[in-house]
């Protein structure tokens, strides 16, 4: 089984801050340049999460 993780308090004020809102500036950009209701928004934002989540077919894992 994988440990947990966390952030430290450095990345959480630095990286993380950071990358957290570039993506509400492009999410918000892309609303506004396509007009796109937010249910569109989540479901990219859906999709991407998709590309980070554990492979679950193998139920041995």
């Amino acid at each position: 089984m994988n440990k947990p993780y966390s952030f430290n308090q450095e990345q959480m004020n630095g990286i993380v801050e950071e990358i957290y809102a570039n993506i509400i500036n492009e999410c918000e950009k892309l609303k506004i340049e396509t007009n796109c209701p937010n249910e569109q928004v989540v479901a990219l934002l859906s999709v991407i999460a998709s590309n980070f989540a554990p492979i679950m077919g193998n139920k041995n894992i």
